[in-house]
C-alpha cells in the first residue's frame, strides 16, 4: 500500500524499519512531471510504500526494481517515460523520470535530517548518485549535478489559527485534514471544542496576546478570524515582528484600515505593515466558512511557493 504522506515521512519510515528498506528518489526530470526533483519514497517492502514519485503509474514497478538494488546492495537508476526501456509503462505527463534507488542508506545522516526537521531547521541532503554516499549540507536549492543530487528539506508549514466562531474552527479543521501541523488559539470554549473534535491542537486564550510558549518561525502561517477586532492588534504586532511566512486577518476593508491604524499606535513600522494580509483569501468577500477556509489556505500555499 502506498501512503499519502508529508515530505519527511519516507525518512521516518526508513529509520523506523531500516532492515531491507530502500530510499527511492526522483533524481532527474525531463519535461513535465507529477512530482518534483528530489521527491522521496521509502520502499519498506513491495506492498508497503511510504510516499509517492508519480501519480501512481510507476510505484509498483519501482517496488519490483528495488529487489535488484536490495540484492546487489548497490544504488541503481531506473528510467521511465521518455527514452525508457520499459515501453509498456507510460507516464501520463509525457516526460521522462530517472529514479535513484538507494539500498542501505546512511541512517546516521538521515536521522540528522529528521532531527533538524523536528527542530524546525532547514537543511540539505546531498547524495552521490554513483555509490549512494550521503552527507548533510547547508540549506540550498534542490539541484542535480553530474554525479550528485542535493535535496533541500524544509520544515512543513505550521498554521497558528487565532479566532472565534465557525470561520476559525472550519479553517483549522481544513488544515488538519490536509495534514499540516496546526494550533487553534481562541478565547471561546465552543470554538476550541469544535476544532478539537476535528483533531486539532488547541490553546485557550485568556487575553489578547501571542502566548510566549508558542514560537514563530519562517514556516509559520498566522491567520486571524475574529469578529471582535480588538483582539487583533497585540497578536498581529507580535506576529509581524517575527519572521513568519504569512500573517493575515479576516474582515472588511474598513476593518483592515482600522487594524493598520491600531498597529501603528502600537509602534509597528510601515515595512512590517506591508507584510500584513487582509482581507485574507483569494476569493473576494467570501462569507461561507468553508469557502473562506479554502480561499485562505490557497492564499497561504501560494505565498509558500
Amino acid at each position: 500500500m502506498s501512503h499519502s504522506v508529508t515530505p519527511i515521512a519516507p525518512l521516518r519510515a526508513l529509520l523506523a524499519r531500516p532492515d531491507g528498506a530502500i530510499l527511492a528518489i526522483v533524481s532527474r526530470i525531463e519535461g513535465p512531471s507529477y512530482r518534483p526533483l528530489g521527491a522521496m519514497m521509502a520502499i519498506v517492502d513491495e506492498s508497503d510504500l511510504v510516499g509517492s514519485l508519480s501519480s501512481g503509474c510507476i510505484e509498483a514497478d519501482i517496488a519490483l526494481q528495488a529487489r535488484a538494488a536490495r540484492d546487489s546492495g548497490k544504488p541503481m537508476c531506473v528510467r521511465y517515460g521518455k527514452d525508457s526501456p520499459y515501453v509498456d509503462i507510460q507516464l501520463p505527463c509525457g516526460g521522462g523520470l530517472e529514479i535513484l534507488l538507494c539500498p542501505r542508506p546512511n541512517l546516521t545522516v538521515l536521522g540528522e535530517v529528521v532531527r533538524r526537521n523536528d527542530a524546525r531547521q532547514s537543511c540539505s541532503l546531498v547524495i552521490k548518485t554513483e555509490d549512494g554516499a550521503m552527507r548533510l549540507g547547508d540549506a540550498q536549492l534542490t539541484t542535480r549535478d553530474d554525479d550528485h543530487i542535493t535535496i533541500k528539506v524544509d520544515p512543513e508549514i505550521c498554521f497558528h489559527v487565532f479566532g472565534k466562531g465557525p470561520e476559525a474552527s472550519t479553517f483549522a479543521a481544513l488544515v488538519e485534514a490536509a495534514g499540516y501541523p496546526n494550533l487553534l488559539l481562541s478565547p471561546d470554549k465552543e470554538t476550541l471544542d469544535a476544532a478539537a473534535s476535528s483533531g486539532c491542537a488547541t490553546h485557550h486564550l485568556k487575553m489578547p496576546h501571542y502566548p510566549t510558549d508558542v514560537s514563530i518561525d519562517p514556516w509559520t502561517a498566522v491567520t486571524l478570524f475574529f469578529h471582535d477586532h480588538d483582539w487583533e492588534p497585540p497578536i498581529l504586532a507580535s506576529a509581524l515582528q517575527a519572521d513568519a511566512l504569512y500573517v493575515g486577518a479576516q474582515g472588511s476593508r474598513a476593518s483592515a484600515e482600522g487594524r493598520l491604524s491600531a498597529l501603528r499606535e502600537l509602534g509597528v513600522g510601515e515595512v512590517s505593515l506591508e507584510r500584513l494580509r487582509g482581507p485574507i483569501g483569494l476569493i473576494p468577500s467570501a462569507r461561507d466558512p468553508r469557502t473562506l477556509a479554502v480561499s485562505v489556505l490557497a492564499e497561504v500555499l501560494a505565498e509558500a511557493m
